[in-house]
């Protein structure tokens, strides 16, 4: 029941290839989308900080750009679990890769569904992601707006 030879091993490494690249490519999207959050929890930091000193229209337009900040943040927070999901799923693929030639089993349905669900979770990451973008737009127009009354 066990690989007899390393030759038998070899396809297994080279259909494996594809979903170990997807994990590596995941692990630089996880780092952007990590560093993207790290700055939205600094700047409503800085924000909630100087909403303490302000009142009137400025407290109104630093409580808006909070409010962006707050969704980016839940919208960056779900891209990152889904993205945590989608690398997760294809460490599975790769597992069952292996113990499907191993052991001889023959899964095609678990292995497609994994598949699947891996990818879907990966668009789903880089949907909430393009949200998160345009997110940041809405925060840097309200900031603009801010400055042009000073001015």
């Amino acid at each position: 029941m066990i690989i007899k030879t390393i030759h038998e091993l070899v396809p297994v490494l080279q259909t494996a290839i594809g979903p170990v690249i997807l994990i590596s490519g995941l692990g630089l999207l996880l780092l952007t989308m990590t560093n993207r959050l790290s700055r939205v929890i600094d700047r409503s930091r800085e924000l909630l900080d100087e909403s303490d000193k302000l009142f009137g229209v400025d407290r109104t337009r630093i409580d808006r750009e909070i409010d962006v900040l707050w969704r980016r943040a839940r919208y960056v927070r779900n891209a990152i679990l889904l993205a945590v999901a989608s690398c997760l799923g294809a460490a599975t693929l790769i597992i069952l890769l292996f113990l499907t030639s191993l052991l001889h089993f023959d899964l095609p349905l678990l292995v497609s569904t994994v598949f699947i669900i891996s990818m879907l979770c990966l668009i789903g990451s880089l949907v909430l992601f393009l949200f998160d973008v345009n997110l940041t737009l809405s925060a840097l127009r309200i900031e603009f707006e801010g400055h042009r009354k000073k001015n």
